[in-house]
Parts: C-alpha cells; sequence; structure tokens
C-alpha cells in the first residue's frame, strides 16, 4: 500500500438517515441492511427534528468548509453539500481524520448558528474512504461531483 493521497469523507444532516434505514446504513465502517425495528427505536429516541438543509443554508456549510480548509492547509479536491448530507474528496494532512471532521461541522454549525439556524445539524459519527492512489482518488472525486 502506497503513501495515503486523500480521504473522502461523508457526514449526515441530523435525523435523516438512521440505523436500521431501508436503504442500508454504515456502523463501524460496515455496511449493513434494513432494520425496521432499529429505525423505528431510532425515531423514536430522536431530541430534535430531522434535519433538511435549505439551498441557502447548503452554500454557508459550502462556504465555512472552505474557509476551514484553507486554515487547516488542507486541499479539497471535490465538495458537495447536499440537503442531507456532506460528501468531501480532502488531500491527506497530519491532523488525525476525526479532528478534521469535527473541525468542518463544528465550522459549518457555527456559521449556521450565526445565520439563523437553532438545534442540532449533524449526526455523530462519519465515513472515511481512503485514496492511495490517483484511481481511488479521482473514483471519488467522480463520485462526489455526481451529487452536486
Amino acid at each position: 500500500m502506497g503513501k495515503m493521497l486523500g480521504y473522502m469523507l461523508t457526514w449526515t444532516t441530523y435525523g435523516s438517515w438512521l440505523q436500521g434505514d431501508r436503504r442500508g446504513y454504515v456502523k463501524d465502517g460496515e455496511l449493513l441492511g434494513e432494520n425496521p425495528k432499529l429505525w423505528k427505536a431510532n425515531i423514536k429516541s430522536q431530541s430534535d427534528n430531522k434535519v433538511t438543509l435549505k439551498e441557502q443554508e447548503r452554500e454557508i456549510v459550502r462556504k465555512a468548509i472552505l474557509n476551514e480548509a484553507e486554515k487547516l492547509g488542507q486541499k479539497i479536491y471535490s465538495l458537495a453539500v447536499c440537503s442531507n448530507h456532506v460528501h468531501l474528496v480532502a488531500g491527506y494532512i497530519s491532523d488525525p481524520i476525526n479532528e478534521v471532521v469535527g473541525y468542518y461541522k463544528n465550522t459549518a454549525r457555527a456559521a449556521l448558528q450565526t445565520n439563523g439556524f437553532v438545534g442540532r445539524v449533524w449526526t455523530k459519527g462519519y465515513d472515511k474512504r481512503y485514496c492511495f492512489d490517483e484511481r481511488s482518488l479521482k473514483q471519488r472525486i467522480d463520485y462526489v461531483r455526481r451529487h452536486k
């Protein structure tokens, strides 16, 4: 395995993709299938309403992430801020990935709150896909570009 060139990160808005969802879900890096009982239990345990980002909010999130990446010195190859999730392909930096995701989620949340957003924005956790060669990096960049 070569040097890590970058990674794709994905995280969801609060309540938009719960464990047990009919689309499947990822837990600890493993793709799991539908589980209606688990899904219903998760809906009941939600403390806030499901978050769907409006177009203006998506632009606020996009700008906040790009500004944070500049502060971190991280190259962003591709970014898609959708109504219920974010996909980001970024170049490798030495900061731990969990901290990088935290920076992006927190700066985006703060930017939304500055613009009047109230409540939780993001689910806990995130998904990561490593890119150790140009081919995998390009595939992930193309995948994210298709979401725009």
